[in-house]
């Protein structure tokens, strides 16, 4: 028998999950890792012409290094018109980089795009909202960089993944008044109304929505004819991936209104991306008819050493690693000290919360060179004088702490307090 032969026989050790500082640690030292290769497809059906999506494959964190190299990919979901998604679609990105400091390593820019993401959802919607139009989008954003994906989302677009071996994951939180009770308590307590609609005097029709406005949908971008407790600030996931890479699967909600995660993702296993972006938007078709926009993305994250997309798996595995709940994946971190990489994700990040203060953290950058303060969401230097920290309290209660950062400028200030229901965003009119 020869050597090659029985090394066939024998069983290949289950390679050890690398951390991610071990993995930033080689390319600093200019160790060569090779980054995986970004396959995708896209595919939509137009019934309202709301949806728009972006792709970007070939973004650079440093001009003119390919190596820095990382790829967007989003969908957002219009309503009410079409002018926030195409806004979003145009500026969103734009602002999410703004808000990193220049001059930083790969792991602290990893490290940073959780709040950035939170500043450029920010302030793409107060630019949106000062051009006086009353339209809104859904966002869901995701940014891939090796095999670390990071995913913000506001609205009901989704976004799942489906690693080797059958585990479906999902990456983003659906803000659907209807369906989540935490955002409900939230806008209310901000001062929303929630109900149903109500046409004729009798029992409420139809799914929960906020008033004024009538959206069913509790975070989104712009809506300006909707109370500012429809707030941008973005649940934010942060995931590495196994050796093994992954699928994503973004979508608008004219698929998963008709398909479960499971079933999308089962729907087009071991197909290549282009075909099984097709075959998802034509499986939820054929679930539903055409009853909104509908647009699909699907993402391969393909290491170098597997070119071929995983087929469908004959056998449940026997290690399952969620990402539906932190308290799921460090049980199955405690429970062993090696994971195969083979089906386990590595949970980096998640936060949702809804205000501001928290999200934004006491170590963002805030003073210049200059002793200017700089805005923490406009990125506008200005006096100390002018500005107003996020822990700052309407009154001077123990948890304020006015001397702390991050600073917002006024305007700024008064978008956060608005959000949260401190003070109105607009003037209101009396007679």
């Amino acid at each position: 028998m020869s050597q090659l032969e029985v090394s066939a026989m024998r069983p290949a050790p289950a390679p050890a999950l690398v951390p991610l500082a071990t993995l930033i640690g080689r390319e600093l030292r200019g160790e060569k890792v090779e980054k995986p290769s970004i396959k995708y497809g896209q595919a939509a059906l137009a019934k309202k012409g709301e949806d728009y999506f972006l792709i970007k494959p070939d973004c650079l964190r440093i001009p003119g290094n390919s190596s820095t190299s990382f790829s967007v990919f989003a969908i957002f979901d219009g309503h009410n018109g079409i002018s926030a998604a195409i806004f979003a679609k145009e500026n969103l990105l734009n602002h999410v980089m703004s808000a990193i400091p220049q001059g930083i390593d790969r792991e602290e820019w990893l490290q940073a795009l959780p709040r950035a993401l939170v500043v450029g959802f920010v302030k793409t919607d107060i630019e949106f909202q000062q051009k006086g139009e009353t339209s809104g989008t859904t966002a869901t954003f995701v940014i891939i960089d090796g095999l670390t994906v990071t995913v913000a989302s506001v609205g009901d677009s989704r976004c799942i993944l489906d690693t080797q071996g059958g585990a479906v994951s999902l990456l983003t939180v659906d803000h659907r008044l209807e369906e989540n009770v935490e955002e409900r308590e939230r806008v209310t307590a901000s001062g929303g109304e929630v109900g149903r609609l109500n046409a004729y005097g009798g029992a409420g029709v139809g799914p929960l929505r906020c008033w004024p406005g009538g959206l069913c949908l509790s975070r989104s971008i712009g809506d300006m004819d909707v109370g500012e407790y429809i707030v941008p600030i973005p649940h934010v996931k942060q995931v590495k991936l196994p050796n093994s890479g992954g699928r994503l699967i973004i979508a608008s909600d004219g698929i998963w209104d008709a398909l479960s995660s499971e079933m999308a993702a089962k729907s087009c296993r071991g197909l290549p991306a282009d075909l099984a972006a097709k075959l998802v938007v034509k499986e939820a078709l054929r679930s539903r008819g055409l009853k909104d926009d509908t647009t699909c993305l699907v993402v391969d994250i393909i290491p170098s050493e597997h070119f071929v997309v995983p087929p469908t798996p004959t056998k449940k595995p026997n290690i399952i690693t969620s990402l539906f709940g932190k308290k799921v994946l460090n049980s199955v971190n405690k429970s062993t000290n090696k994971l195969s990489s083979v089906g386990a994700v590595e949970e980096l990040f998640e936060e949702g919360s809804a205000m501001l203060a928290e999200r934004l953290g006491k170590d963002f950058p805030w003073k210049t060179n200059s002793e200017l303060f700089r805005c923490a969401i406009c990125q506008v230097d200005q006096p100390p004088s002018e500005g107003l920290s996020v822990n700052s309290g309407p009154f001077f209660s123990p948890t304020s702490k006015p001397w702390e950062g991050p600073f917002l400028c006024t305007n700024c200030r008064m978008k956060k307090d608005a959000m949260e229901g401190k003070r109105p965003s607009r003037p209101s009119v009396t007679t």
